[in-house]
């Protein structure tokens, strides 16, 4: 298995790429059916303020507000912050020390955390890239880390709720697969 770290900095490489590639309209439609293009930034957002906490063992879970302060930024200026807190997702990683992680009544390895993280990371960036002109595939290889990480993690229950049903991969690529398993055509 790869070790956690290096998987969440080649998703976060993978990603701070692909919101290069993202479009201008904040009201586009992206692959995640729930949000559009604002609403999918503004939640990587939070969740990598979340990653960066959980690098201190514990994970403050707050009810979203869901203010739609997204519509008063632009793709760039919210592009701007997430390549920031990447650089200090990865930074706070880097030297975390936590042996567990708390995450409101539960403990969790900093590893499935940060696999978690990766797998999240890495499939919003290309939800985003895809509101745009074509933008760069999940790495091959990336792709076939997270697979078995998305494996272990999505249970049927999420289907429905967090993920749609499993779409047959148009390509046997190992980003098309991943993609598929998480309800998403490439």
């Amino acid at each position: 298995m790869t070790d956690p770290v290096e998987l969440l900095e080649r998703a976060v490489s993978y990603t701070r790429g692909a919101l290069q590639s993202a479009g201008d309209d904040l009201s586009a439609p992206t692959p995640c059916s729930r949000w559009n293009l604002g609403e999918l930034l503004e939640h990587m957002s939070d969740a990598l303020d979340a990653f960066i906490e959980a690098s201190e063992g514990v994970v403050e879970v707050q009810p979203a507000i869901g203010c739609g302060g997204y519509r008063t930024v632009s793709v760039g200026a919210h592009v701007e912050v997430l390549q920031r807190k990447a650089c200090d997702l990865l930074s706070a990683w880097s030297t975390a020390g936590a042996g567990s992680v708390r995450l409101a009544d539960t403990r969790m390895r900093p590893g499935l955390l940060l696999q978690a993280g990766a797998l999240e990371i890495a499939v919003h960036g290309h939800d985003v890239a895809a509101t745009g002109p074509r933008g760069p595939a999940i790495p091959g290889p990336l792709a076939r880390d997270l697979l078995p990480v998305a494996r272990m993690l999505v249970t049927p229950g999420d289907r429905g709720v967090r993920f749609g049903p499993p779409v047959p991969p148009a390509t046997p690529a190992p980003s098309a697969v991943l993609l598929g398993f998480l309800g998403r055509a490439e």
